[in-house]
């Protein structure tokens, strides 16, 4: 067990020392529980648990969970303290430098403005206070940021045209893309096609959560008429092997969360995890966390897991993150610059 737990360290380490790009991570599954309880403080909320280790178990999803609506009821502890612009300067801020401590040199935070609107806050306010924080945080660090507005799946059109019509002048000023996100079997993905039209219209890129916790035809939808460049998990592709092959022909990327999705059902365990066979059959496909706070994970903890425990070569590992960076919403300047980066940390790192 020793020479076990040694190795694990190891690993870890050696991953951490690995410059990554995160694709899919969301800014209210990132909330440090420490600035749960300073933020719930001030505003005199109570909370479950007074110290930060303690709160942690109940804004981490517990063993037991198997599906994707018990996993989203984790994110309402923290919620009610996402509804002010300080906070959410805050939290974005941490996330980047969070990332930046893992060894994660881009960070592309998603996050969905009319979810933080309880206490007055505008879309395009809540967009903009996020926005300053990854800037904080950049500053802070050699990480850089860009935000990914969501579209939630509960939401009426109009209210997701909302945030598509803010997003829209915000594109190249800190922000990347638009999302659709949320309960995927309650609301497929094709009551959403007049507010991805709008997205088309304003040329703004999208990505798109499909796959998981429903069926493959989400995933056909999302790229045949929601417009999407990448899907967000896209475990249950290879159900449909015409589509794997439009999605391997297209390069379109595939954004996969190995815990979260095990956590939510969407993968039964690690030796069925289609992670590995998408690789071997030539998918752009990159590892990402999801949510670290809820996941209780990082990026680093998620190559281990996927080394250790889903059967993939550590030789693999490049070329994944390689392919998180060919499929970040970038501009070439900055995609080539981190290329040279990680090529060059890969001349000592093995």
């Amino acid at each position: 067990m020793k020479d076990t737990a040694m190795e694990d360290q190891q690993l870890a380490a050696r991953l951490r020392r690995l410059p990554k790009v995160e694709l899919h991570l969301h800014l209210d599954g990132a909330v440090r529980p420490q600035t749960l309880l300073a933020l719930a403080a001030a505003e005199g909320r109570a909370l479950p648990a007074a110290e930060p280790e303690a709160l942690r178990r109940y804004m981490q999803v517990e063993p037991g969970c198997s599906s994707l609506p018990e996993y989203l009821r984790t994110f309402d502890l923290v919620l009610p303290s996402m509804q002010r612009g300080a906070a959410l300067e805050r939290i974005a801020c941490e996330t980047v430098l969070d990332c930046a401590a893992d060894g994660v040199r881009h960070v592309e935070i998603r996050f969905a403005p009319q979810l933080h609107r309880r206490q007055g806050l505008s879309v395009r306010q809540a967009a903009a206070h996020v926005l300053a924080g990854m800037r904080r945080g950049e500053a802070a660090s050699k990480t850089t940021a860009s935000a990914i507005a969501i579209c939630m799946r509960h939401h009426e059109t109009a209210v997701n045209l909302e945030v598509i019509e803010e997003a829209a002048p915000l594109l190249g000023h800190g922000l990347a893309a638009v999302d659709l996100a949320g309960d995927e079997t309650a609301y497929p993905a094709s009551r959403f096609r007049e507010v991805f039209a709008a997205a088309r219209r304003h040329r703004l890129p999208v990505t798109i959560h499909a796959g998981e916790a429903a069926g493959v035809h989400n995933i056909r939808e999302a790229i045949e008429h929601l417009g999407a460049s990448r899907i967000g998990h896209g475990v249950r592709l290879r159900e449909d092997p015409a589509l794997l092959e439009l999605v391997r022909a297209r390069g379109i990327a595939l954004e996969m969360c190995p815990l979260s999705n095990m956590q939510t059902g969407a993968a039964a365990s690690w030796d069925r995890y289609p992670l590995r066979t998408y690789w071997q059959q030539g998918l752009r496909v990159s590892v990402n966390t999801d949510n670290p706070t809820v996941s209780g994970t990082t990026l680093s903890a998620e190559y281990a897991r996927l080394v250790r425990q889903g059967g993939l070569p550590i030789s693999a590992v490049p070329e994944l993150a390689r392919n998180a960076i060919d499929a970040a919403f970038l501009s070439t300047a900055r995609r080539a610059a981190l290329h040279e980066e990680l090529e060059q940390a890969l001349l000592d790192w093995d």
